[in-house]
């Protein structure tokens, strides 16, 4: 039976927090800062767009989660509809993006955390990096996500739900103390105007300051759907209620920035404003002494939130990938007390702590897992439309009218941010993922029994995924200089034409090169039998 096991207990509220709280990092203490940058006060456009593009996506996993309610769906929707190859692929990539982040942010905590207890980090070394003891209170911290997932998804769940609600808290708070503390609403039309650098620079922003990233947390319902109580009603509400209201705070919280900025730092213009930390700097300037404290105390929790939903999310992915037999069967056993994979957790907790090493590169892995993140969202839309061909009489709770032209659109938003993402970072996610292949493939022939076999369809259904790697690499070596340090052969606006065309073409392939596979009659059916026996 599907996700045997598991023990369905979040509510949709715990679903709409586990969402909000993977998109409500502490990434909006910067975000506005580096948007206004790019864009000026025409950043405002540029979040509105960014939350509009992540929403059409939101509607197209809406009717996945809610149709076929899975942990750690990403890897199984396309084992649901191109098989083994590109399965593999998709979930290697979502465990490379999920992996990682729990460390980050528990770093992200430290560094934080020094403004008060500066022994924690070492900023004297090039680059700045963990001390001794800093990263013995950042493993300990690793300790407490696993302590807390380890007692079970109801146990993540009220710690979650707690931490997200205070992390809503603050940014509200910061947009109501600063409407109330006398903005320059001048700053929106002087300094280069409204829009200094035109459309372009509204691109850049999606593209560079990480508007379009700060929305991205927003499938952690989805992840966690199998533990719902009521999957398929509760999935897709989730989703839609978690983007709108990341949507309006971040808007707001850009607008705030933008109309407190003090004059003295515009004089050079918006691309030169510097602050290190942009709300509390800014804050300070306002004579709001008080809220400063409070806002350095948020950028201590939001991190620490964020890495407790990845904890749970990674433990999910490496269930998902074991589940498809890709990893050890071992990772996908429930303990029956607490009702998760025990052994994936161990794993995803290990590997947390390996990633806490003092990495140069660390800002490079930082743009690894963003682009990893981005790219597993591409096969929803072309997943979906799979499926409403294969599987046509399928229950679907949820339904996306006009799903026609809203999933090669959300595919062709997709693929934009994966190019936009550059060169130097795509170049690195493709090598990556083919060593994945690689690895996978040596575990398949050296151990057939125990690693899952990609058969002849799987692999002639996941060759259009290759081809559109190896494109998009070949856009981001040749396009715009506009959108980053490109080689400008294909300039600004027709890359984007190309990359749009391209999109389109890679779309309708990767759709005809879907099938039904042999286990999604299985799953559509042990769905029906779980809803009939008032599991959900």
């Amino acid at each position: 039976m599907i996700n045997k096991g598991l023990k369905k207990e979040l509510s949709l509220l715990d679903l709409t927090m586990a969402s909000l709280g993977g998109i409500i990092g502490s990434g909006w203490l910067f975000g506005a800062l580096f948007a206004a940058n790019d864009a000026g006060p025409s950043s405002i456009i540029a979040w509105i767009l960014g939350g509009f593009a992540v929403l059409l996506i939101g509607l197209v996993y809406a009717e996945l989660g809610a149709m076929l309610p899975e942990s750690g769906s990403i890897a199984r929707y396309p084992h649901y509809t191109h098989g083994h190859l590109t399965s593999f692929i998709m979930g290697w990539a979502a465990w490379i993006a999920y992996a990682s982040v729990p460390a980050i942010e528990a770093e992200g905590v430290m560094q934080y955390a020094s403004h008060w207890f500066p022994a924690l980090w070492d900023a004297k070394s090039t680059p700045n990096i963990l001390s001794g003891i800093g990263l013995l209170v950042a493993a300990l911290l690793m300790l407490a996500f696993f302590i807390i997932n380890y007692y079970g998804v109801r146990s993540f769940a009220k710690v979650n739900t707690t931490v997200t609600i205070v992390k809503f808290i603050m940014p509200s708070l910061t947009i109501i103390v600063f409407l109330f503390s006398g903005l320059h609403w001048v700053n929106l039309s002087h300094y280069g105007g409204f829009a200094p650098d035109g459309s372009s620079g509204v691109l850049v922003a999606l593209a560079t300051s990480g508007v379009i990233f700060s929305y991205l947390g927003f499938r952690q319902a989805v992840d966690l759907a199998g533990e719902a109580r009521n999957p398929q009603r509760d999935v897709p509400r989730a989703l839609i209620y978690s983007i709108l209201i990341g949507i309006i705070l971040y808007v707001l919280l850009e607008v705030v920035f933008l109309g407190a900025v003090p004059a003295a730092d515009l004089a050079k213009g918006w691309a030169s404003v510097a602050l290190t930390s942009p709300f509390a700097e800014v804050a300070a300037s306002l004579n709001l002494g008080f809220f400063v404290t409070l806002l350095y105390a948020d950028a201590v929790l939001s991190p620490a939130g964020t890495g407790n939903v990845y904890m749970a999310s990674t433990t999910r992915v490496l269930y998902a990938l074991a589940k498809n037999g890709y990893f050890p069967k071992g990772l996908a056993k429930i303990d029956p007390k607490t009702g998760i994979p025990v052994g994936a957790l161990v794993v995803a907790f290990i590997l947390g702590l390996v990633f806490l090493l003092p990495f140069p590169s660390w800002q490079s892995l930082v743009g690894l897992i963003s682009a990893a993140t981005v790219f597993t969202y591409i096969i929803g839309p072309i997943s979906l439309s799979v499926l409403r061909r294969t599987a046509p009489d399928a229950r679907r709770p949820f339904k996306l009218n006009g799903s026609g032209i809203i999933a090669p659109t959300a595919f062709a938003i997709g693929t934009l941010i994966v190019y936009f993402t550059g060169w130097v970072t795509d170049s690195k996610l493709l090598i990556a993922i083919l060593l994945g292949v690689v690895l996978y493939a040596i575990a398949a022939a050296v151990s057939p029994n125990s690693i899952q076999r990609p058969d002849g369809q799987s692999v002639k259904s996941g060759v259009w995924l290759i081809v559109y790697l190896l494109a998009m690499l070949g856009m981001t070596y040749v396009g715009s200089s506009k959108l980053g340090e490109l080689k400008n052969i294909i300039p600004y606006p027709m890359d984007l034409i190309v990359v749009i065309i391209l999109a389109l073409i890679f779309f309708y392939w990767g759709v005809a090169s879907g099938y039904r596979t042999k286990d999604v009659g299985a799953a559509l059916e042990a769905i029906d039998e779980t809803r009939e026996a008032g599991s959900f």
